[in-house]
């Protein structure tokens, strides 16, 4: 009896909020990292970036990351509109002199609505991209342009570091199974494997002509929710686990006031820099 009044307390809502939000800052992290590639100028941008794609969607290890990543956005949400709706059952009736604003910051007052907005964010965000690169059969795979006798051509990006002439597949020569495969038609036997294209539908996305600026604007204010809502939720994270000494607590709120401030930042500078400055 006491285990399950234990689950069901809000001190244990906090403790889950508090760890499925901080695993969700180590993924922040780890997909900015991911992200940044976006920026490059090299030549090999685009290849480099669908490396990384298919690596986060194969490797064994990152797949079970996913998966606690998607379990880790679904408690945290569900967690805290439990916990919304709790405090607001155990206080009904507002006090008659009623100044936040004197002990609390805004983000901290706001925090339901705040994630309310992520987790828009967040579904939009995975339709837009993570359900095309793992459901669309539309979906482009990877294309260079070869000069090849003189003549631009265009050849499909293997991942042995080989090409496949377009030419051969729109022909009939080479078949495509599966989304990625590449096989003799003749034979009816694999010959090599593509990328699929997730720079060239990343980049489109942003760079739209009817409706490009508003969605990088949409996804830069989308960041700027975010950053409000790690400027409370990190430092209250570290509280509600207990990690509230003095010799600490300057550290850890510095730490995730500049977490708050550069992750947003950097992530919103991705759609600004591919609409505005990507031909």
């Amino acid at each position: 009896m006491a285990k399950s009044a234990f689950l069901k307390s809000s001190i244990a809502k906090k403790y889950w909020m508090a760890l499925t939000g901080l695993f969700l800052c180590l993924f922040l992290t780890g997909h900015l990292l991911g992200n940044l590639q976006l920026l490059s100028t090299s030549k090999d941008a685009a290849l480099h970036f669908n490396q990384y794609a298919l690596f986060m969607t194969t490797n064994p290890a990152v797949k079970i990351l996913s998966y606690l990543t998607y379990i880790s956005i679904i408690f945290h949400a569900i967690d805290g509109i439990v916990l919304t709706v709790q405090n607001r059952k155990a206080r009904p009736v507002r006090y008659v002199m009623n100044k936040p604003g004197k002990n609390t910051i805004w983000a901290s007052r706001n925090m339901a609505v705040l994630g309310t907005i992520i987790l828009v964010f967040i579904v939009t965000h995975m339709v837009s991209f993570w359900a095309r690169m793992h459901f669309d059969k539309a979906m482009p795979l990877q294309t260079i342009s070869i000069n090849a006798g003189g003549m631009p051509q265009e050849f499909y990006v293997t991942t042995d570091g080989g090409y496949i002439p377009k030419m051969q597949v729109d022909q009939g020569q080479i078949k495509i199974e599966n989304r990625t495969e590449f096989y003799d038609a003749g034979a009816n036997v694999k010959i090599k494997e593509g990328y699929k294209d997730l720079y060239k539908i990343t980049v489109a996305f942003f760079k739209q002509p009817q409706y490009g600026l508003l969605y990088t604007i949409l996804y830069v204010i989308s960041m700027v929710v975010l950053g409000f809502h790690l400027y409370h939720g990190f430092g209250s994270a570290f509280q509600s686990l207990g990690a509230n000494n003095p010799k600490y607590n300057g550290l850890i709120k510095t730490f995730g006031y500049a977490f708050a401030i550069i992750v947003p930042l950097l992530f919103a500078v991705i759609p600004v820099y591919i609409h505005f400055f990507i031909k």
